[in-house]
């Protein structure tokens, strides 16, 4: 709290600029909050992934406040002060859980007024091993039929968030499970187009295990594990770049949110073809891209694969306006 002495150490011009320059910012930071309170409930949703889940079911009957842009890697986003007013504010948080945003959830959990929900965690997991012992793998939206499972639980949450708003709610939310029924169903399909010696993935970053159990690939190999802060060794390189050549795998793929020049390197020393189109692990695309939805992540990632691994793509022709 500011003193009347603490106050008189400053002309009152100062105060007045201040003051204006702080309701900028907060109007800037929050992206979709307005200058007034709309008077809807607000909802923040961490990751763009549970943004555009949030977005189809909630319609207009929310404020949704996204945190993470697109691009951003969620394993090391280091929460900023607007982010904390975000969560202050919220009536629901809705994160990913499962450790995927370990910054974030450190906030969300030192918040003691907002209702939470890891929406990730509605799914069981499957499970890797770091450092000896047991984790769970957080990039459950690989699976479009997982994707379903939590799209229903966001719905749920809303209808508890806003009772009045069910219907609306419900319907937004069958009308899109419907159609994601359709892209998983296309996956699948477009996945077997690939011959079977080559349904093999390499990454940068372990997070595609739901997508490869999924839809009939192995991972074949990664530079990284789950979260992007480990750092591969000269030894790592070089151990990847030999089971690539034995593997004998078309082609590896860098990602978005992660710096390229190492996977480039081991693409180099395994003479393999790098996929000229990173794949959308954790974020979907900025506004106005190809992928700048989930739908369109998804599209986006098949695509990439089939054509660099040897299949036939055609298009996915359900939802064409997403």
């Amino acid at each position: 709290m500011t003193t009347s002495l603490q106050k008189s150490q400053f002309p009152a011009w100062a105060w007045v600029v201040g003051g204006l320059f702080l309701g900028f910012s907060l109007v800037g930071c929050t992206g979709s909050q307005d200058a007034e309170p709309s008077g809807k409930p607000q909802v923040v949703a961490t990751s763009t992934i549970l943004q555009d889940w949030t977005a189809e079911v909630a319609g207009d009957e929310v404020e949704l406040i996204g945190i993470l842009q697109p691009g951003a890697d969620p394993h090391v986003y280091e929460p900023v002060p607007a982010d904390n007013l975000k969560i202050e504010r919220a009536d629901l948080i809705l994160y990913n859980g499962y450790n995927l945003e370990p910054g974030l959830i450190k906030l969300i959990e030192s918040n003691k007024k907002s209702k939470v929900f890891a929406v990730g965690e509605v799914v069981t997991p499957l499970d890797y091993d770091y450092q000896g012992t047991r984790e769970p793998d957080p990039h459950v939206w690989g699976d479009v039929e997982k994707a379903i499972e939590m799209v229903n639980a966001i719905r749920d949450q809303l209808i508890e968030l806003s009772p009045e708003d069910k219907e609306e709610f419900t319907n937004n939310a069958a009308e899109f499970t419907q159609e994601l029924a359709a892209l998983d169903q296309w996956i699948t399909e477009q996945i077997q187009t690939i011959p079977a010696q080559q349904r093999q993935l390499v990454t940068t970053h372990d997070a595609f295990q739901y997508y490869a159990k999924a839809y009939g690939l192995t991972v074949a190999g990664t530079l990284i594990g789950m979260s992007t802060e480990e750092q591969p060794s000269a030894q790592t390189v070089k151990r990847l770049s030999d089971d690539i050549q034995k593997a004998r795998v078309p082609a590896i793929f860098a990602e978005t949110t992660i710096n390229p020049a190492l996977i480039k390197t081991v693409a180099a020393e395994a003479k393999v073809k790098l996929a000229e189109q990173e794949l959308y692990s954790d974020s979907i695309g900025a506004p106005g891209t190809e992928a700048d939805s989930y739908i369109k992540m998804l599209k986006v990632n098949t695509r990439t694969i089939v054509e660099a691994l040897g299949g036939n793509y055609t298009e996915f022709q359900a939802g064409l306006s997403n």
